[in-house]
C-alpha cells in the first residue's frame, strides 16, 4: 500500500489543490478580496488533513486529492457567511459525501473495511514532535482492522483530524452520545495495546 507523503501538497510532481476562486456576484472589489482570503486561509488550515481524511475513505492519493479539490470547489460557491462559523465540519462533511460518491461509483462497498489508517501531523508540531506522534500512531493503525466501520471512523475523525463529538456528528450524522460509545467501546477493545499516551 502506498504510503502517504508527510506534505501531501508536495508530492507527485509538487501539485497541491489548485483552484481559480470564481469570481463572486459582487462589485465591490474589498468583498472579492476578502472572498479570496477566506478560500485561502481554508485551503492552507485544511487541504493537507481532507486528503489525509479522504485517502483513508479511498486509499488512493490521486482519488483524494479529487475530492479534496471537489470541497473546495464546492466551498467556491458558497456564502462564506454561512460556513465560516462551522466551516471544519462542513469541509470533513463535503469530503466525506464526496469520497463515498467516487466509492459508490466504483462499485467499492466495504469503504471502511480496508481502512489504511495515516497519519497527516497536523499544524505546529515540531519535526521531533511530528516523528514521535508518527512513531506511536504507526503501532495504532494495525490495530484499527480489529474494529467496527463505525468505530473506526470516529476514531479517525476524534484523533486523526481532532473533530469534537458535535462536528463529528455533523459529519456522520451520528447522535454525539452514539459516538462517545463508539470511542469508549472503540478504545477499550484496544485498550490492552495502546499505548498509555493515546489512551489519556
Amino acid at each position: 500500500m502506498p504510503e502517504i507523503p508527510e506534505n501531501h501538497s508536495k508530492v507527485s510532481g509538487g501539485s497541491s489543490v489548485t483552484l481559480e476562486v470564481p469570481s463572486p456576484e459582487l462589485d465591490d472589489s474589498s468583498g472579492s478580496s476578502s472572498r479570496e482570503r477566506f478560500i485561502e486561509q481554508a485551503l492552507h488550515d485544511y487541504e493537507s488533513p481532507l486528503i489525509g481524511y479522504a485517502f483513508t475513505l479511498l486509499n488512493d492519493i490521486d482519488s483524494a486529492r479529487d475530492v479534496v479539490q471537489d470541497t473546495f470547489l464546492r466551498l467556491c460557491r458558497q456564502d462564506p457567511a454561512k460556513v465560516q462559523d462551522q466551516l471544519k465540519a462542513w469541509l470533513f462533511t463535503v469530503c466525506r459525501n464526496r469520497a463515498f460518491d467516487v466509492l459508490r461509483k466504483e462499485k467499492r462497498t466495504e469503504p471502511l473495511e480496508e481502512i489504511h489508517w495515516q497519519k497527516v501531523a497536523g499544524p505546529g508540531l515540531q519535526p521531533d514532535e511530528r516523528l514521535d506522534l508518527q512513531e506511536r500512531l504507526a503501532q495504532l493503525r494495525s490495530l484499527l482492522s480489529h474494529l467496527t466501520p463505525n468505530q473506526r471512523e470516529v476514531i479517525i475523525l476524534k484523533f486523526q483530524q481532532g473533530l469534537t463529538y458535535q462536528e463529528i456528528h455533523q459529519v456522520t450524522s451520528l447522535s454525539t452520545s452514539n459516538i462517545g460509545f463508539l470511542i469508549h467501546a472503540g478504545l477499550r477493545r484496544l485498550r490492552d495495546s495502546l499505548p498509555d499516551d493515546l489512551l489519556s
